[in-house]
This record gives C-alpha cells, structure tokens and sequence, in this order.
C-alpha cells in the first residue's frame, strides 16, 4: 500500500489577510462558500490576480482554510500561486492584499499587474504585488 503524503497549502495567509477575508465574508450579502482567487491575462505586465466571492467550490477548486478564513483557488491559478503568501496592508492611502509570490517575475510600475511563471523544481524566485479590496 502506498503511503498517502500530505501536500503543503497552496497558498497561505497571514493573519491580517485572514482577518480582511472573515470580515468580507462576514459583511457580504451572500454567505458563499469563501473568497476566490485566481490569475487573468491582462496588465502591463500580463497578468492580474483576481478576486471574487464565490457562491461555492468549483469541482477542482483548491479550497484552503488558514486562520478560520476560506479561500479558493480557480483551478487554472494553481501553479501560479504555489507557495505564495496572501497578506493584507494598509497603510494612510490605501488598503489592498499583497501577494507574496516566488512565481512572481516582475511587475509593472504601478503594482496592478505582474509577470508569472507557473511553479517548477527550479522556481526560486520571490517577488510581490497587491491587489486592492
């Protein structure tokens, strides 16, 4: 019998991000299934992340539970978002989730867009961008 190996999170959450999703949630008119996440083409640079309330998971949704906030992952994000961290910053101008993502390649200059590889052995790289909410 083959041993089942747990994975690691897709992605994580600090507190803060966890904090902002429960209080969304919370606030929302719908009481869905979480706060879904996902990667478009668009930008500057060519990618944007995207959020979204999500009514429920999608069949190959990655659903995480950090810090008693829900989060999904669109399935076609997944290897974009290996090993990121989800954070939440505010600051006297504005508020927004920053993704800390080692995918992350560049980002345009004003932070709205960025360029991502899909995760590999060999991803290493660390880099940043925001999303506002």
């Amino acid at each position: 019998m083959a041993d089942i190996r747990s994975r690691p999170p897709v992605m994580r959450l600090t507190e803060a991000a966890a904090a902002r999703v429960r209080s969304l949630m919370e606030r929302s008119d719908s009481k869905g299934a979480g706060l879904r996440v996902g990667i478009k083409n668009g930008g500057c640079a060519g990618m944007e992340y995207t959020m979204e309330f999500a009514e429920e998971a999608g069949r190959f949704d990655e659903v995480i539970e950090d810090k008693g906030a829900r989060v999904l992952i669109d399935p076609k994000a997944i290897l974009y978002l290996l090993g990121t961290e989800m954070d939440y910053k505010t600051d006297k101008m504005s508020a927004q989730f920053v993704f800390n993502n080692p995918n992350q390649t560049s980002a345009c200059g004003c932070g709205e867009s960025v360029a991502i590889t899909p995760a590999t052995s060999e991803a290493g790289l660390s880099g940043s961008a925001s999303a506002g909410a």
